[in-house]
């Protein structure tokens, strides 16, 4: 497994830490990752190894305001501005592996920018990957919040506010957990207007979803995630079109790359993209 580092740079001045890990072997494919709300891309390495031993090269960077990205940390000015920066990523994956197939993967806040990625942009790939999308929260914010959340949209988007996640609901693994919070790369903020525009492209996507391009979708969710909704999870994948496999992992919480069955749930991906790349 070989691991690089590169930057993307976007026209509004912004640049990416972008980083990439390819296989030793024979390259099947290329999996385009995107990371959720609070983290960045380097929590993913365990799940590039599995991928490059199976012979997938991972493409990934921090999102704005996360990771090693530059920023207010938990802003994206817009929502647009995320749909093309996985564009920009996408765009590199085919300049380094051109003619490779190209698969895109989105956990979380990522899995709902994926999802809405391919409702607005409907880009040609071999497959997508998606795991407990940020559809719908776990637990509906009270409506004082949201309503204030929607004045400070308008009047002061950059407003911060703690994201209000319950940590231990990410993984039932312990250790996982520990390495969360003694990540100095993690955080809790979140902006007024990303947490709008999380909740509404949420909605947008689950009323949309009946248009979802002809490309092979995988939705998975751990059934007693709390941080998002399953069930939100379960209606989109039933409005899909196409082919849609759902795979729900009893009483896995939000992580279910980082779930004590964490091989079971790689491997169960790997074969996904066996059959579909």
């Amino acid at each position: 497994m070989a691991h690089f580092e590169f930057t993307l740079q976007a026209p509004d001045g912004q640049t990416f830490f972008a980083q990439g890990w390819e296989p030793a072997g024979t390259l099947r494919a290329v999996v385009c990752l995107i990371h959720g709300l609070g983290e960045h891309s380097g929590r993913y390495a365990h799940v590039a190894a599995a991928l490059n031993a199976a012979g997938y090269a991972v493409l990934t960077f921090d999102l704005r305001g996360h990771g090693r990205t530059a920023g207010l940390r938990g802003h994206i000015p817009h929502y647009e501005l995320a749909m093309d920066d996985i564009g920009r990523l996408l765009a590199e994956a085919a300049r380094r592996y051109a003619g490779i197939p190209c698969f895109l993967y989105g956990h979380s806040l990522g899995g709902a920018l994926v999802l809405n990625y391919m409702l607005r942009r409907r880009p040609d790939l071999a497959g997508v990957v998606v795991t407990s999308p940020g559809l719908q929260p776990g637990v509906v914010p009270p409506a004082w919040k949201t309503t204030v959340g929607r004045i400070m949209y308008r009047l002061w988007p950059t407003f911060i506010m703690d994201n209000g996640l319950d940590m231990q609901n990410l993984a039932r693994d312990p250790a996982v957990l520990q390495a969360c919070v003694a990540d100095p790369l993690n955080h809790s903020h979140l902006s007024a207007r990303l947490g709008i525009d999380i909740l509404d492209a949420g909605a947008w996507a689950l009323a949309h979803a009946a248009e979802f391009p002809p490309v092979p979708l995988l939705l998975m969710q751990g059934t007693a995630d709390h941080l998002v909704s399953p069930e939100a999870t379960q209606a989109f994948a039933a409005q899909v079109p196409g082919e849609c496999t759902l795979k729900l992992w009893e009483g896995f919480y939000h992580e279910t790359h980082n779930e004590p069955e964490r091989a079971e749930v790689l491997n169960y991906v790997i074969a996904w993209l066996d059959a579909h790349g």
